[in-house]
């Protein structure tokens, strides 16, 4: 095992711990901005994790499946803002 696997064997429980608070906050948050944020850093942190699991497995189509995922969350994140800005659904 070389020193890449051996950092990322650390801070795996680091994610996937975050992950859950992010889930007990995308489902319990008080107002719709929390669950957004919440769904929002969810996300990331699971592309975040797919290129940490790409190295782990050397597998490179993880870290490429990453790319898109984090764009659409992008993506989402604008039309949401755009929801939430102007009430509106849509262009």
């Amino acid at each position: 095992m070389d020193l890449v696997q051996s950092v990322i064997l650390v801070f795996l429980p680091l994610y996937l711990t975050a992950i859950i608070l992010y889930l007990i906050r995308a489902i319990k948050g008080p107002t719709i901005g929390d669950q957004v944020l919440a769904i929002d850093s969810m996300t990331y942190d699971l592309a975040a994790l797919l290129i940490i699991l790409g190295l782990f497995f050397k597998e490179p189509i993880l870290i490429v499946t990453a790319i898109p995922l984090a764009l659409w969350i992008y993506s989402l994140d604008i039309y949401i803002a755009k929801y939430l800005d102007r009430g509106e659904m849509g262009g």
